[in-house]
């Protein structure tokens, strides 16, 4: 199937995004994403290929944020888009694409977890597990003008490992909803839809979650 050939052959695909217009109006943009929704609805092939395009990077790294495995992210990516093809259907329009679609990729990740668990291979990952040179982690954003010589980027490198390893250690539930309000930058309501529980839980999990960072995390960063 043609849409799945970017997350296939490329996890780091290149997200294609128009400039918009000076021309362009609010309503303008509003219809053309209702057309667009439209014709994913009507399962337009070339639609379906263009949400691929678009967000197959994004769904990658929140995947690869949740379960530290590049491999396991690649294989989710490529379940949720098909999960999404099948769904679209149905999409009501209660929330935006990229919620419903960061929905999705976090119940596949779920699912996985559970199924790992059940063949008890769940494991933890450990502050001396090696680092993953070829991945951008998520405490990439922790690097400041003092990586720029070489002592500054060993010391940064060891925050990202740090980091990447506590998040990792924090209880699914509450690494879901740093990942996605930290990480993704998304809102509350946001946050609540994608893991579809209320704005008061998502505030009361990231507060125990970030509590539970900055323990781990203590002396280290």
């Amino acid at each position: 199937m043609s849409f799945l050939e970017p997350v296939a052959l490329r996890a780091d695909v290149e997200m294609e995004v128009a400039a918009p217009s000076a021309h362009d109006s609010p309503s303008a943009r509003t219809s053309a994403e209702a057309q667009f929704l439209e014709l994913l609805r009507a399962g337009d092939a070339e639609s379906f290929d263009r949400l691929v395009s678009d967000r197959s990077q994004d769904v990658y790294a929140l995947l690869y944020r949740l379960t530290q495995d590049a491999e396991e992210a690649r294989d989710l990516t490529q379940e949720t888009f098909l999960q999404a093809f099948r769904s679209i259907a149905h999409f009501r329009g209660d929330a935006d694409l990229r919620t419903w679609l960061y929905r999705i990729a976090v119940n596949q990740a779920r699912n996985r977890w559970r199924w790992w668990r059940r063949r008890r291979r769940d494991a933890t990952v450990s502050l001396d597990a090696p680092a993953r040179d070829s991945e951008q982690p998520l405490s990439a954003r922790l690097k400041d003008e003092r990586g720029r010589d070489p002592e500054g980027e060993t010391l940064a490198h060891e925050r990202e490992r740090a980091l990447d390893a506590a998040l990792q250690t924090l209880a699914r539930p509450y690494r879901e909803v740093v990942v996605l309000r930290d990480v993704e930058g998304l809102s509350y309501e946001e946050v609540a839809a994608a893991l579809e529980i209320s704005v008061g839980t998502v505030k009361s999990r990231l507060s125990r979650g970030r509590a539970e960072l900055r323990r781990r995390l203590e002396g280290v960063l």
